[in-house]
């Protein structure tokens, strides 16, 4: 059986016959069923071994304990600030109305020559420093952003700017709110596959760009940033990604996106046989559309259950947590999620009325604000649960450092 990682080769396939279908769950929390592996390295000696080994034999592979933590967090922000008092001179609404129902007081947008990258490279070189970890010793690098500057993706930019030399693999992820979470997520399952040591999970959006200006019901709620994570492996003993649970749904996505719109092309035949109207029209994408009673509604009801169940996949409650870190979108579902999970307001972590909904960097910035500023100490344990467009949500159980 060949995988992308090579753990698994054809020369040992009596390896999966060895297992017995069962669920497993893992000291990390990583739950597996059907007996799927999740730590194999192939390897010619054995530790420790003074034994030769045949060639057939050293193919074989051995199962070894790995986890990852996070080590190093960063974030950036544009220098432009918005106000509520701003948003007045340009919509029909008022600080009061915007601060009772969001939460948000001011948010953050890209102006002149900054960029998305820009700050996604200032958020990732801050994680590194926090780290103490160098550009050329990371191994893999995830972007996760809707809006990156460019359609087949921004990821490759960001070692080129960091200075990595050795060419590390860097890709995108498209998940909206909820990328960042599913970064994490793809970053631990890299690293557990025994093949990457340092992975930097970036998180970061431009929503103004998507943004109508002219709604009053959407312009009030996004702003841009980007914020990052160095995660890195380690024993398991020291695992510092206890558990996650994410999930998916189409059919809402019809409450929240942001569809591809352009004339549209007439598919009428000519006498030839050909499509009229070729080529296409340029495409575009249009402003964000969200149903807000909707996406309240199904954040308030999911994100209490991805959390509870990820929870119930690290063999802890609630009240074993330090912190509860939710995607920072509006303070109203903030504060229904922790009073369904009784969770004191106090141990929430919430920047949103500074920043606002910045979509995917939401949790990291709110991260980084925390640690640097004293509040998320080392060994703290912490729920993230994202949500958003696609719909898509998720949780995961992490211990900080």
């Amino acid at each position: 059986m060949a995988s992308a990682s090579g753990l698994f080769t054809p020369s040992v396939p009596s390896l999966r016959r060895r297992v017995q279908p069962s669920t497993w769950k893992y000291r990390s929390g990583f739950c597996f069923s059907q007996g799927t592996f999740r730590r194999v390295l192939c390897s010619s000696t054995i530790a420790g071994s003074e034994k030769s080994v045949s060639s057939s034999e050293s193919r074989a592979p051995r199962l070894i304990n790995r986890g990852c933590k996070l080590v190093g967090c960063g974030s950036a922000v544009p220098t432009l600030q918005i106000s509520n008092d701003d948003l007045t001179k340009i919509v029909d609404t008022s600080d009061e109305w915007i601060s009772v129902r969001t939460g948000i007081r001011n948010r953050r947008v890209l102006s002149g020559n900054e960029s998305l990258t820009g700050l996604a490279v200032e958020a990732a070189s801050r994680a590194l420093q926090m780290a103490e970890v160098n550009p050329e010793d990371v191994d893999l690098v995830l972007m996760c952003t809707s809006t990156p500057e460019d359609l087949f993706g921004a990821a490759t930019q960001i070692p080129k700017a960091l200075g990595c030399k050795n060419n590390p693999l860097a890709y995108d992820i498209t998940a909206a709110c909820s990328g960042f979470l599913l970064g994490l997520v793809s970053a631990a399952c890299h690293i557990r596959g025994g093949e990457f040591r340092n992975v930097l999970v970036i998180g970061g959006d431009a929503l103004s760009r998507f943004t109508d200006w002219t709604d009053r019901g959407s312009c009030i709620l996004f702003g841009d940033a980007a914020g990052a994570v160095l995660v890195q492996a380690c024993d398991s003993e020291d695992d510092g990604l206890i558990s996650f649970d994410v999930h998916s749904d189409g059919e809402g996505g019809r409450h929240l996106n942001a569809c591809i719109k352009g004339n549209q092309t007439n598919d009428a035949l000519g006498s030839n046989g050909s499509v009229l109207a070729f080529p296409p029209q340029h495409y575009s994408y249009s402003s964000i559309y969200m149903n807000g009673k909707e996406v309240f509604r199904f954040a308030v009801r999911v994100v209490p259950q991805t959390i509870e169940s990820a929870l119930e996949k690290a063999g802890l409650t609630m009240s074993s947590i330090d912190w509860l870190l939710l995607h920072q979108a509006n303070q109203r579902i903030i504060d229904a999620v922790a009073n369904r999970l009784d969770v004191p307001m106090e141990r929430v972590i919430s920047n949103l009325a500074n920043y606002g909904n910045t979509s995917a960097a939401s949790i990291p910035l709110a991260l980084d604000e925390a640690v640097r500023s004293g509040k998320v100490k080392p060994g703290h344990t912490i729920a993230a649960a994202g949500f958003g467009a696609g719909l898509t949500w998720g949780s995961a159980i992490l211990r900080w450092g």
